[in-house]
C-alpha cells in the first residue's frame, strides 16, 4: 500500500508518537474498513494532508471516498459538522465509525478543486455560492468549538513571548485580540462554520455544482470563515497584494458582505494564522502576517 513519505513526515510532526503508531496499523486499518464496508480500493488521493484519503468503490460499483485519521476529538467534531449539514453543500457522509478514525464519503466527480479555476472572477463566485449555502444556525444540543476558544492562540503566543521579544510584536497580537472581541460581541449571532473553507476544500460534482469538503467545524461569526479563502494561494502570482484587494472588492461589490467588518475579522484571523504557524514552525506565517498588514492597510487601520 502506498503511502508518502512526505505525508508519515506530516502525521508524525503533527501527532508525535500517536501519529508514529496510528501509521504503524494503517495498512491493517484500510483492510479493516475495505471488509466492513464492501469497498473496493482504487487508490490514494493526489494531495494527502493529515488524513490518508482512498478512491473506492461500494459494493454497487458507486464511486465513494474512504477517509482514515487519528482518532480524537477534531475527526469526531469533523462527523458531527458532516452529519448537521447532512449533504446540503457538501459531498455527503455515508458511514462513519469515529472511535477508529474511519469516514465514507460521497465521491465528488470529477472532483475538480477550485484552484483549477484561473479566473479569479468565476472563482470568488463559486467561492461564495458555497459559502452562502453551508450558512446556518448552530444547532441545538451539540456543541462545537468556538472561534473565540481559537483565539486563546493569541494568548499562548504573548505566553511563550512574555518580554515581547517574539517575531510578532505583542502590539499587532493585543490588537488582533481586541478585533476578535469586537468582531463577537457586534455579531447577530454565532453560526457554524467550514473553519478552512480555502480553494483545496471546494470541488466541483457535475451531479451538484460546487460543493465543500473537511469541516474544522466551528462556531463564530460567519465574517470569520471569509478569510481564509481570501489568503489562500496569494504568493504564487505576480502582486499578491493587489490580486488580495481584487478579491476583497469581488467579495464586497457582488454581495451584502460589509467591507469593513470583513477586514476587520480577516485581520484577526491571519494573525491567529501566522502564530499557529511560528508554533508549529511554518515559514509561510510570514505571507499570512503580510496578509494581516494588508488587510489593516486596507481598512486605513480602522
Amino acid at each position: 500500500m502506498l503511502i508518502p513519505d512526505l505525508f508519515k513526515k506530516k502525521i508524525m510532526g503533527a501527532f508525535g508518537a500517536e501519529g508514529e503508531a496510528w501509521l504503524s496499523k494503517l495498512e491493517t486499518r484500510v483492510q479493516e474498513f475495505v471488509g466492513k464496508w464492501s469497498l473496493t480500493i482504487e487508490g490514494p488521493v493526489s494531495n494527502l494532508s493529515y488524513n490518508y484519503v482512498l478512491k473506492a468503490r461500494d459494493q454497487e460499483g458507486k464511486p465513494v471516498i474512504l477517509k482514515l485519521g487519528v482518532p480524537g476529538f477534531d475527526f469526531q467534531n469533523e462527523i458531527h459538522t458532516l452529519q448537521v449539514y447532512n449533504g446540503e453543500g457538501f459531498a455527503r457522509l455515508l458511514k462513519a465509525d469515529g472511535e477508529k478514525g474511519a469516514l465514507l464519503l460521497e465521491q465528488l466527480r470529477p472532483g475538480i478543486m477550485l484552484s483549477e479555476e484561473k479566473d479569479e472572477t468565476l472563482a470568488v463566485h463559486y467561492f461564495l455560492d458555497v459559502w452562502m449555502a453551508i450558512r446556518r444556525p448552530v444547532p441545538p444540543g451539540i456543541s462545537f468549538p468556538s472561534i473565540m476558544d481559537w483565539a486563546s492562540g493569541l494568548n499562548r503566543y504573548l505566553e511563550a513571548y512574555p518580554n515581547g521579544e517574539g517575531p510578532i510584536t505583542s502590539e499587532y497580537i493585543t490588537h488582533a485580540s481586541e478585533l476578535f472581541k469586537e468582531i463577537h460581541k457586534t455579531s447577530e449571532g454565532d453560526e457554524l462554520l467550514h473553519g478552512d473553507l480555502h480553494h483545496e476544500n471546494i470541488l466541483f460534482s457535475h451531479d451538484r455544482g460546487w460543493l465543500a469538503i473537511d469541516p474544522k467545524g466551528v462556531s463564530g461569526d460567519p465574517y470569520f470563515g471569509l478569510s481564509s479563502y481570501l489568503i489562500n494561494h496569494l504568493f504564487d502570482q505576480k502582486n499578491p497584494k493587489e490580486l488580495l484587494s481584487y478579491r476583497i472588492n469581488l467579495l464586497t461589490n457582488n454581495s451584502r458582505i460589509d467591507r469593513e467588518r470583513l477586514l476587520k475579522a480577516a485581520a484577526a484571523m491571519s494573525v491567529l494564522y501566522a502564530c499557529w504557524g511560528i508554533e508549529d514552525n511554518d515559514p509561510e506565517w510570514k505571507n499570512t502576517f503580510e496578509c494581516a498588514r494588508w488587510f489593516e492597510e486596507f481598512g486605513e487601520m480602522y
